[in-house]
């Protein structure tokens, strides 16, 4: 004689169980504060040059030898540092235009105008008005400000920080993670009340 079948009970899936063991438990605003702080920091990168980033993550580990440096190499590494930051200011200055024709020539504002890499000079009727291509004030700030980010970005690094403070002390430990972060939002409000007008290289050419 067969048993009575038992109705079936619908078995807890394993994400449902930890979920409710285990709820997230909320957030304290200082936390919260912060969080947002170091995220506005690492989306800082965004505003430098892309092929400055690259040569900083690729160069980086193997000049400071992964963060373990001796006089050589801390020197090596402090040489590119200076040299990328160089490029993030220069950077700021560059700009792109669009001739009549459809074509994009590239170039770095000086005080008189745009001055162009590779367009013939002996003809300048397919461009706009180079003058009001001119360095402003503003492009001062961003150039100082670009400077700062790839600072805190460096600070971030861990090779960067192993190579220059092997053994931090508590204070400094504090200085290196307070730096990035004051930074991080000193600049975004700056960006934000100062944008820039410039393309750069590489990047499209969108109507004023």
């Amino acid at each position: 004689m067969e048993s009575p079948s038992q109705p079936l009970r619908p078995r807890p899936s394993p994400l449902s169980t930890t979920i409710l063991a285990s709820p997230p438990s909320p957030s304290s605003p200082e936390q919260t504060a912060l969080s947002q702080a170091l995220n506005s920091t690492a989306k800082l990168a965004n505003h430098l040059p892309t092929g400055t980033v690259l040569a900083f993550q690729l160069l980086t580990p193997i000049f400071s030898n992964n963060g373990v440096c001796d006089t050589a190499t801390r020197h090596l590494t402090l040489l590119l540092l200076i040299l990328l930051a160089a490029s993030c200011f220069f950077t700021s200055f560059t700009d792109s235009v669009k001739a009549a024709n459809g074509q994009v020539y590239h170039g770095v504002a000086t005080l008189k105008g745009l001055w162009l890499f590779e367009y013939p000079y002996e003809d300048l009727s397919g461009l706009p008005d180079l003058r009001k291509f001119r360095i402003r004030a503003v492009d001062v700030v961003h150039a100082v400000l670009s400077v700062l980010v790839f600072v805190a970005v460096a600070l971030r690094d861990k090779n960067v920080v192993s190579c220059f403070y092997p053994t931090p002390g508590t204070q400094e430990a504090e200085i290196l993670g307070i730096i990035p972060v004051g930074i991080g939002i000193l600049s975004s409000w700056m960006f934000i009340q100062y944008p820039s007008r410039r393309h750069g290289i590489g990047f499209p050419i969108t109507k004023e």
